[in-house]
């Protein structure tokens, strides 16, 4: 069976989100964000669901949004940074999807999660730049596993990051474009 989603996954601030938008108006393909879903949900934003409930709620909120948004076919779906963190998303996800795993590097992380307003509990640190370094090591291996394709964002604009993604995809026999 051939796929027709693609999911995308990586560090927060590596383009998941707007590269996303762009590749499903260029595939004509219906745009998800996780993030959104579970702060629908829990009727309240992330920050909040940290906050009150703890990373584990938000985990739990994760995968079941994980598994509804999985049984959907074409479209493309902003992951969470951390939705690798738990093997059944990424097994859910692959039935119907390419995982496409975005990097950047720490410092265009860095400046990109500080140009928002935005409240990113993982970044909750005193010296931002060494908990990116921090987080980015222990989920690396996970991102890896789960990739079919990769992609650099750092220094590329969207337009061009979402080409480089479509090429890719067209050259994967599983996926229907």
């Amino acid at each position: 069976m051939k796929k027709g989603s693609i999911a995308l996954i990586g560090f927060m601030g590596v383009g998941k989100t707007v590269v996303g938008k762009v590749l499903a108006k260029k595939l004509g393909k219906q745009f998800i964000e996780l993030d959104y879903l579970i702060a629908q949900k829990a009727g309240k934003p992330i920050p909040e669901i940290f906050q009150q409930d703890g990373e584990v709620a938000f985990r739990e909120l994760e995968i079941e949004i994980a598994k509804e948004v999985a049984k959907n076919k074409n479209q493309i779906i902003a992951c969470g940074g951390g939705i690798v963190l738990n093997k059944i998303n990424i097994d859910r996800l692959k039935r119907d999807s390419i995982i496409v795993y975005l990097t950047a590097s720490p410092g265009v992380i860095l400046k990109r999660v500080s140009n928002g307003d935005e409240e990113r509990p993982v970044l909750k640190a005193s010296n931002k730049a060494l908990k990116i370094r921090e987080v980015l090591r222990f989920r690396k291996p996970f991102y890896e596993r789960a990739a079919d394709i990769k992609v650099d964002t750092s220094g590329v604009d969207i337009d061009s990051v979402a080409g480089e993604i479509i090429r890719q995809v067209k050259q994967d026999e599983n996926f229907n474009i």
